[in-house]
């Protein structure tokens, strides 16, 4: 379904620290935030505004650092799931999702197809909204007929930095096939520099891409890591017992 395009970014929102604050600027990234609609803001926050948020201690905001070199990285946690794969850094909830680095080019595509997936879940979970009455909304969890927000979320994520490895992997596949010939036909200087430098693309492509396969098996032989992502079932548990504790 067509959809109208977004309106220009509000400014920061609530998440910035105060104007006059004296420590305005220490820490605060801009973010880009994706609620569980698709609709987009850019949020200035400092490090202690998104644990608040998020749940999220110090040590796992860090993986997330531009400055900083960490591994590749799917993290669930109580209340958020932490992306660190490629280009791809984000943190995600059972509500939004929020981008750290959506300024760069090369995350353009990630954003925008993003976008559109939580939108079509947001229409695809409507019907289920509607359907759903005070009672059966503790319940039901068999007539779930889409994923939840999370693994909405997560699968683009996973999708888009599996492409990024996959494109690159192609392109050097094209430029391999003819420097070789190049290098039979004729060995001199040049033809063996190039496939030097191909030949040192490929280590380091292959080294990416086993470091992220690493993450993506360990992640899937380990079923506790995966229950800690399923953070719709915890926020609901959570709002179950908000509410007979009110009782």
């Amino acid at each position: 379904m067509p959809t109208s395009p977004d309106p220009p970014p509000p400014p920061p929102s609530a998440l910035s620290p105060p104007l006059g604050s004296a420590k305005r600027g220490l820490g605060v990234r801009t973010w880009l935030l994706l609620d569980s609609t698709g609709r987009t803001q850019v949020v200035e926050a400092g490090k202690q505004a998104i644990m608040r948020r998020t749940g999220l201690p110090a040590r796992d905001l860090r993986m997330l650092d531009p400055f900083l070199s960490y591994p590749s990285t799917v993290l669930g946690r109580e209340r958020a799931i932490v992306i660190n794969l490629e280009h791809i850094k984000a943190i995600i909830t059972a509500q939004e999702a929020l981008i750290l680095n959506f300024k760069d080019p090369s995350v353009t595509p990630f954003v925008e197809q993003l976008q559109l997936r939580i939108q079509h879940f947001h229409q695809a979970i409507k019907p289920q909204l509607k359907e759903t009455d005070g009672e059966q909304a503790f319940g039901n969890e068999d007539e779930l007929k889409v994923l939840p927000f999370e693994f909405v979320t997560l699968e683009a994520c996973l999708e888009a930095a599996c492409s990024c490895l996959d494109n690159e992997a192609t392109t050097l596949e094209q430029e391999a096939h003819p420097a070789l010939d190049k290098l039979t036909s004729k060995i001199s200087t040049l033809n063996l520099e190039r496939v030097r430098q191909i030949k040192s693309r490929l280590v380091a492509i292959t080294g990416r891409v086993q470091k992220v396969r690493n993450e993506l098996e360990h992640l899937l032989d380990d079923d506790e890591d995966m229950a800690e992502m399923y953070l719709t079932d915890k926020m609901l548990q959570q709002n179950i017992e908000n509410f007979l504790y009110l009782l």
